[in-house]
C-alpha cells in the first residue's frame, strides 16, 4: 500500500432530522450529493475528497450494531474543518450559531493556529480552524 496515497474520506453521522440538518448545513456554505441522497440520507460534500453522510437515526442503525451514542451527554469525536482566514472561522461558527447551532468552546489562538467550535443541530462537535501556512515545516 503506497503510504502518501490520497484517499476520500467519508464520515457517517446520525442525525435525527434530514431535512433540518440539510438547511443547517446548507446555511454554512455546504451542498449536497443528489445521487447520494434520498428520504433517509444525504451525502454533505466538504470537498473533492471529503464527505459527510447524513443518516437519520434509523438508517444509520442499519449500519452498525452498537447504540448510537447521545450526543447530548457524550462526545463521539471532534469533526475539523479548515478555514482560510481567522475571520473565515469566526464567520462560519457565527453563522452556525445563528442557524441553530449550539457553542461548545471559546475561540483558542496559539497565534499560528486558531480555532473555535460548535455543536451542530444534533450535537456533533465541529472545529473550525485556520493555520498560518509559513508555520507548517515540511
Amino acid at each position: 500500500m503506497a503510504a502518501n496515497r490520497s484517499r476520500k474520506i467519508f464520515v457517517n453521522l446520525p442525525i435525527r432530522d434530514l431535512k433540518r440538518s440539510v438547511e443547517f448545513f446548507t446555511k454554512l456554505g455546504f451542498s449536497f450529493n443528489p445521487q447520494f441522497t434520498d428520504d433517509k440520507a444525504t451525502c454533505m460534500i466538504v470537498s473533492e475528497e471529503a464527505y459527510v453522510m447524513l443518516l437519520v437515526e434509523s438508517y444509520f442503525k442499519d449500519f452498525t450494531k452498537k447504540q448510537i451514542c447521545d450526543t447530548r451527554t457524550f462526545s463521539e469525536g471532534i469533526f475539523a474543518l479548515s478555514a482560510d482566514s481567522r475571520a473565515e472561522v469566526d464567520e462560519l461558527v457565527k453563522t452556525a450559531l445563528a442557524a441553530g447551532g449550539t457553542h461548545a468552546a471559546d475561540p483558542k489562538d496559539h497565534g499560528f493556529m486558531y480555532g473555535w467550535s460548535f455543536y451542530d443541530l444534533d450535537g456533533h462537535h465541529w472545529e473550525v480552524m485556520w493555520m498560518d501556512p509559513t508555520a507548517i515545516v515540511k
